[in-house]
């Protein structure tokens, strides 16, 4: 919609006093009175905006404000009347946000650049003495023409164009020659935009649901509204979208969405202009918060305010981004396609495919066969040739969405059609994600409806809760995809085993939806999806078996990368609760589907090991039988007898080993194979007596390379822990896993797990290992202050979440150790904090488990007192926990942006 006001450029703007301003010109410097001006302005427009003034109004006001600047700016240079001042782009629209660009065009009649270019430069020079941010180009007509034809943006900029000064004609000239008929014929410029679209979409993932979106360049924003009136405006050639109402483009109901969205668009863009002070197009997430209080969210039981005002955001560009798919596929069809059709074929008598695009037998379709809602997704799952849905058919289905009511729910052939699209062969998710983008999925399923947009506030999850669900679907189903067994070889390979894969597609619709509402989202999940099934009329073994899928869906993920999976006790536990294959086949899918929709770049190598273990694991203890558990003692002693006689090969004796291992705990031969102990022991022998580190780096994993594993054996040093932590982390080197034994003799025999910045091992680059075993033994041979305070900077998204810290302690009763788990937000030399927290409170750390979840650390320690004891005294055990929060606290504090946040209530 273009500035209406522009037809009243004579009415006086009420905060702008344009007689003093010309009184003071008379007696003070031009910059200083044009300055104050400006400054004058944007106080005054901005007061308004923070007071709640109609944003389009503001913006509105602004650009004509800004003609009378710069009108006056212009006439204080001598100008024939060959030469004009032109706003073009958004500002020639008469839109102007408080840092946008102001794009100008100073037009001359003929190629006379050179007789105004002392004029042009000193005026161009007091606009950037003036402070003002513009983008300017001095072009002949001819030169316009030229320009317009080889480059589309300057062929739309040159579509939105006004005069501010000069003679108006010039333009009109202009105008004529680069209209359609000259230059970017209607087809021409409608495919250009299109994959200028596409491109612009492909830099932001093709999709709405950024986690710092960019309002303005991002699918749903700014730029694709503009991209409808261009494309309108250039085929149709009208002035602005509500001159189509009525004429089949677009209809009432259509527009006033698209202003809404606009509105809605533009009051976000604009309080990112006034609170970042810059033209910055970015929702950030310090912005997020301040624009959510701005906007009237408050925090409640439930979700943060941010979380509320995402899901707005995520809402309203979800709707701008269906109808721009209609409005950009009604275009395609009469620019593209007119008269061009070239083939039909009939799909049933309500259906039918024109051109691979599927649309209805007429318009009455859906009102006269609400089921027809739904059979189309399933005639799209069913048939990979159709491309897409014809723009009017789209249009019928929001007209007669509202028919999905309660009866429509509870119709049996409905269920049958929602069951028969789950067993869809094609692109079962993309299906779901246009129902879900045309308003059909949260009507069929409202549980479903109440996470559309939902985010979470957080840096681990990236995704807005019903994208990811859909991206889990997405995954399952890639996992029946031969080329995916590289990555997920296990997966896949379960995958084909599966009785009923539809099963999954269900719990994985289901393991978020009770996000959002309070209390434990798994148990509300279950609920749910146990009404999904009775409804839908699964057996009463496939409900129980979704019910307990989405109740234990964190189980697996939590149990690899939280507890030893090492320990025989562990796996037994686990498997007791899966019970049975089949439990523990879907619950692998799931996990491995859920975590990479979580945040794909979070998935590594090693997490994928840790899952191929335990399931392996569990697997052969559910085949041995859940009454016949491994005997800890016996596995031991195994694995001990196995190291002695691979040694004995290396011509070292027992006695000799035993000697070296003197009383190292017995978890030392639990968590590691008698490969590795007879490898780092044989490198004790040889190097051990020089009283030098001991340091030994090699990759870890069987099939493939999961991690690099680093052994250092020590004898007599100090704060080895955090001092190899600090190292690792100025070598960029993130720990996975740590597992540290110490002999009452004080030598230590250290194993860490680690992967680069990447999130790969280094596999294998002897170079790399030879630097880090030397940075490593001199930081601790030779330590200083120096060594354990990290200098890595904090990135700009990490400083933005600062949660408080929370320390968790319990006791293991049978491992004799105290677990302490450490919440905290993810900073640069965090390990080599705790490290020196330990030491100092004399604690032995026997293992440590570290779980990065995006801004946050949730890194699990296994400690004992300095006589091997777990942690009793209560007294000391809360001044520890005040010790670790108080430090962290104030470290992070000293390094964030923000104040501290409360978490999410969609964590739980």
């Amino acid at each position: 919609m273009q500035n209406p006001l522009l037809a009243e450029e004579k009415k006086p703007l009420l905060f702008f006093d344009e007689e003093g301003f010309l009184r003071g010109l008379q007696g003070r410097p031009a910059i200083e009175v044009f300055k104050d001006a400006l400054a004058a302005a944007n106080g005054h427009l901005n007061s308004r905006f923070l007071e709640g003034e109609q944003v389009r109004t503001l913006v509105y006001e602004r650009a004509l404000f800004m003609d009378r600047i710069l009108l006056h700016a212009w006439n204080r240079f001598e100008w024939q009347t060959d030469v004009s001042l032109l706003a073009v782009g958004g500002y020639g629209r008469g839109e102007l946000h408080p840092h946008s660009d102001i794009d100008l065009l100073i037009l001359i009649k003929r190629n006379r650049a050179q007789n105004y270019k002392q004029n042009i430069e000193s005026f161009l020079t007091f606009l950037w003495d003036i402070q003002l941010t513009i983008g300017q180009s001095v072009r002949s007509i001819g030169q316009c023409v030229q320009e317009a034809k080889a480059d589309l943006t300057v062929a739309t900029n040159l579509m939105e164009c006004r005069t501010i000064a000069g003679d108006a004609k010039l333009r009109e000239v202009m105008e004529k020659k680069t209209r359609p008929g000259k230059i970017w014929s209607s087809p021409e410029f409608f495919r250009a935009k299109r994959e200028e679209q596409w491109q612009r979409h492909q830099r932001h993932g093709h999709t709405e649901y950024n986690l710092e979106p960019n309002v303005k360049e991002a699918p749903g924003g700014l730029r694709d509204i503009q991209m409808i009136n261009w494309v309108a405006k250039r085929h149709f050639q009208v002035n602005n979208l509500e001159a189509m109402i009525g004429k089949d483009f677009i209809n009432r109901e259509e527009y006033n969405l698209l202003m809404s969205g606009e509105d809605f668009l533009w009051r976000v863009r604009y309080g990112i202009h006034v609170l970042a002070g810059r033209a910055e197009e970015r929702l950030q997430f310090d912005l997020q918060r301040k624009l959510a209080e701005q906007f009237g969210y408050r925090d409640n039981e439930e979700r943060l305010a941010v979380e509320q005002f995402m899901q707005r955001y995520y809402r309203v560009v979800l709707a701008m981004r269906e109808l721009s798919d209609v409005l950009l596929q009604y275009l395609d069809e009469v620019i593209l396609r007119k008269d061009k059709s070239r083939s039909i074929r009939q799909i049933n008598n309500r259906f039918r495919v024109r051109d691979n695009y599927i649309e209805t037998t007429n318009e009455s379709v859906f009102a006269m066969q609400p089921s027809a809602l739904l059979e189309i997704f399933v005639l799209l799952g069913e048939d990979p040739s159709i491309r897409g849905i014809r723009a009017a058919t789209i249009r019928q289905m929001q007209i007669h969405r509202h028919l999905i009511d309660e009866q429509f729910r509870n119709s049996r052939e409905n269920k049958a059609l929602f069951l028969r699209l789950l067993s869809c062969p094609s692109k079962l998710d993309l299906q779901l994600q246009r129902m879900t983008r045309y308003g059909i999925l949260g009507r069929y399923l409202p549980e479903f409806g109440r996470i559309v947009g939902q985010m979470q506030h957080d840096l681990f999850h990236i995704y807005p809760v019903d994208v990811h669900t859909i991206q889990v679907i997405r995954n399952m189903r890639r996992l029946g995809q031969q080329e995916e067994a590289i990555n997920f070889p296990i997966a896949t390979h379960v995958y084909k085993t599966l009785p009923k894969p539809e099963l999954l597609f269900i719990a994985g619709m289901y393991h978020d939806i009770g996000k959002g509402r309070g209390g434990d989202h798994s148990t509300l999940g279950a609920i749910d999806v146990v009404n999904f099934a009775q409804k839908h009329g699964l057996q009463p073994q496939e409900t129980r078996l979704l019910k307990w899928l989405v109740e234990k869906h964190l189980l697996m993920s939590f149990v690899s990368q939280r507890e030893d999976i090492a320990d025989p006790e562990v796996i037994q536990s686990f498997a007791s609760i899966v019970g049975d294959q089949t439990h523990l086949d879907y619950l692998l899918l799931l996990t491995v589907s859920d975590i990479n929709a979580t945040n794909p770049t979070l998935w590594n190598s090693w997490k994928g090991s840790l899952l191929g273990r335990l399931y392996a694991d569990t697997k052969r203890a559910l085949q041995r039988g859940l009454e016949n558990p491994v005997d800890r003692s016996e596995w031991l002693q195994a694995v001990r007898q196995e190291a002695i006689n691979l040694l004995a090969g290396q011509n070292i004796s027992r006695e000799q080993a035993e000697a070296i291992w003197g009383d190292i705990d017995e978890e030392f031969f639990l968590r590691e194979r008698a490969t590795v102990i007879a490898r780092c022991t044989r490198a004790i022998r040889e190097f051990g007596d020089s009283g030098a580190p001991v340091i030994l780096i090699d990759d870890a994993g069987l099939d493939k390379v999961v991690a690099t594993r680093i052994f250092i054996y020590t004898r007599g040093y100090n704060n080895v822990f955090p001092i190899t932590a600090a190292t690792l982390d100025q070598l960029r080197l993130n720990i996975q896993d740590a597992r540290l034994h110490t002999t009452s003799s004080g030598h230590t025999f250290d194993i860490f797990y680690v992967l680069n910045e990447e999130g790969k091992p280094l596999d294998g680059q002897e170079q790399s290992f030879e630097h880090i075993t030397q940075v490593l033994a001199r930081a601790l041979q030779f330590p200083s202050s120096s060594t354990l305070n990290v200098q890595r900077r904090t990135s700009r998204a990490l400083k933005h979440f600062n949660l408080l810290t929370s320390v968790i302690l319990s006791n293991d009763m049978v491992r004799n150790l105290t677990s302490l788990e450490v919440i905290s937000p993810d900073r640069p030399g965090l390990l080599a904090h705790l490290g020196r927290i330990f030491m100092r409170f004399g604690l032995k750390l026997h293992s440590a488990r570290i779980a990065t979840l995006g801004e946050r650390v949730e890194d699990v320690f296994n400690v004992t007192d300095h006589d091997y004891q777990p942690l009793s005294d209560p007294a000391f055990c809360h001044q520890l926990q005040d010790c670790i929060c108080r430090e962290l606290d104030a470290r992070n504090q000293e390094d964030s942006a923000s104040e501290p946040l409360r978490q999410s209530k969609l964590w739980t």
